[in-house]
């Protein structure tokens, strides 16, 4: 497997940015590469993506020179393979069930002895097998990210035990179901700043998993300054690409309607 962009931006300190694709359609994923993300965020919970939808996203990601990160709907090794067999350089799971689940997802994103992957060697992740096996095994366990996401207090309660697990490369602390679960939900709230901070500072105190906040997200608006302050080196950029065309289309309309206004006027 070729060099992850996102882990080597991590690697180096840097705040490793990607775009979430939002549009059923891979041309998106070029657009996302040809704007400078790092990598394109492919979101198989919160959308209709298909299995053959998501392979060519993929495939259009790799061939750009940014990562595929796949959310996968369930932490289901079965669904997590063939999105890996795919091609995919990042999977992100959803809901991780303590550290239970993270194991769970470990197991399924690692080739032995760290996780339990089962392999095909004529799969496009391992170049139609045209890349040797022990090669692949050992490119693919070092250059995949696997992020984990703890949206829930059993989660939050268990993060350093998660984060010090080998194979999980990202916390991920996602505001909106944090903020949810926790009952606090003002954007505004100092508290829920400060627990964002805090659960930062206790993943970084391991010294293992990296940690992922959205930047400017709406439920918890952080600046990029302020991720980097926090030990962040990766987030997300929002808004989706729908949002901003339907953003812009609103704007377009309005300013059209007031010019138009103004001319029936006279």
């Amino acid at each position: 497997m070729k060099d992850n962009r996102v882990k080597r931006v991590m690697r180096e300190g840097g705040l490793a940015i990607v775009s979430h694709i939002g549009f059923s359609d891979p041309a998106v994923v070029e657009i996302i590469a040809a704007a400078g993300f790092d990598g394109a965020f492919i979101d198989m919970e919160h959308s209709a993506f298909d299995m053959k939808t998501v392979g060519e996203m993929i495939r259009v990601a790799d061939l750009c020179g940014i990562t595929p990160i796949v959310r996968v709907p369930e932490n289901n090794p079965k669904t997590i393979l063939r999105i890996l067999d795919a091609g995919a350089q990042g999977i992100q799971v959803p809901h991780i069930e303590g550290v239970e689940g993270a194991k769970r997802a470990v197991a399924a994103v690692r080739y032995p002895p760290v996780g339990e992957r089962g392999g095909a060697g004529s799969t496009r992740a391992a170049g139609y097998g045209a890349v040797p096996w022990t090669e692949h095994m050992e490119t693919s366990n070092d250059e995949i990210l696997l992020i984990v996401m703890t949206e829930d207090k059993r989660g939050l309660d268990e993060i350093e035990e998660i984060a010090a697990i080998d194979g999980v490369d990202v916390i991920s602390l996602g505001p909106t179901d944090i903020s949810t679960a926790l009952g606090m939900t003002d954007p505004n709230d100092p508290r829920l700043r400060q627990t964002f901070v805090d659960l930062a500072a206790r993943v970084n105190a391991v010294g293992k998993a990296k940690v992922y906040i959205p930047v400017n997200h709406s439920a918890l608006r952080l600046s990029p300054q302020e991720l980097l302050s926090m030990g962040v080196n990766y987030t997300s950029v929002a808004p989706a690409p729908p949002t901003i065309v339907l953003n812009s289309l609103k704007e377009s309309a309005a300013r059209i309607r007031e010019e138009t206004a103004k001319v029936a006027t006279f």
